[in-house]
């Protein structure tokens, strides 16, 4: 039996397993809706953060679910990104760590603020709609000419960043990556290796924040399996295999619909 063969069996009997947790059409739906922001957003080097905002958004979870539910399925993405990135040597311990050093300690601290729904909302679907505009302009951005990291700059980009991570439960890599790219600070592959692991840290710390996970569904540890495998396969075939710009260009779609509907609603 083949290597290809043997992995296919093995999804085929998880995601059988996986269907006799569900019991609902909307638990199919939710779950479907991880599965593929996993897959996408791993295909073009995320953690899916704003992905997972976008699909509970649209199943109408209460923010106390939404934050860390986000946070928990982003480690797990990270992760993998991480992992897969380190190992291939795309990564910049220089560009890094200035962002890093004050991101990590702000993400805690947005993520033990607990805002009300009133607030929560708006904020997130105001940081969703940004997140589209910038996989808009991702599709089309190329590399500018190397310069010299500003550590000033990174350290008040990072405070922001590491903050608004926390506080909403996005990881921070939808602003970290063309914020880099744009100053030329690092490379296209050196950027989504930090910003893998800046989307971790950041998720772990803001995670830590919160403290209270009591607001996770009883079939949490189904969404992290599933978005696990998803965003394995993502990560391993979205670099060879897809027109990243149309994966772009779609995911902006969702996020724009998903962002109105969290300031609206």
């Amino acid at each position: 039996m083949t290597d290809s063969r043997y992995i296919c069996q093995n999804i085929t009997k998880f995601f059988d397993f996986v269907s006799l947790q569900m019991e609902t059409l909307q638990d199919y739906l939710l779950l479907a809706g991880l599965a593929v922001a996993a897959f996408l957003y791993a295909s073009v080097g995320h953690g899916g953060a704003s992905g997972y905002l976008a699909v509970m958004a649209f199943a109408g979870l209460a923010p106390a679910t939404m934050k860390p539910a986000a946070l928990a399925l982003n480690v797990v993405v990270a992760g993998i990104g991480t992992w897969k990135y380190l190992r291939a040597g795309a990564f910049d311990w220089k560009v890094f760590w200035p962002f890093a050093v004050v991101s990590i300690p702000l993400a805690y601290v947005g993520g033990s603020l607990h805002i009300p729904p009133g607030v929560f909302k708006p904020l997130v679907g105001v940081a969703l709609l940004f997140a589209a505009w910038r996989m808009v302009l991702s599709s089309r951005q190329t590399e500018v000419a190397r310069r010299e990291l500003r550590l000033i700059p990174a350290f008040i980009a990072g405070a922001a960043m590491g903050l608004l991570s926390g506080m909403t439960g996005v990881g921070g890599g939808i602003f970290l990556s063309p914020l880099i790219l744009m100053l030329g600070w690092a490379g296209t592959r050196e950027t989504s290796g930090i910003a893998a692991l800046f989307i971790l840290v950041n998720s772990l710390a803001g995670l830590a924040g919160h403290g209270d996970l009591s607001a996770l569904p009883a079939n949490f540890p189904i969404w992290m399996a599933v978005v696990a495998v998803l965003g394995w396969l993502g990560a391993e075939l979205g670099s060879r295999r897809f027109r990243l710009p149309v994966i772009r260009n779609l995911l902006a779609v969702v996020l724009a619909l998903a962002g109105t509907k969290m300031i609206l609603t």
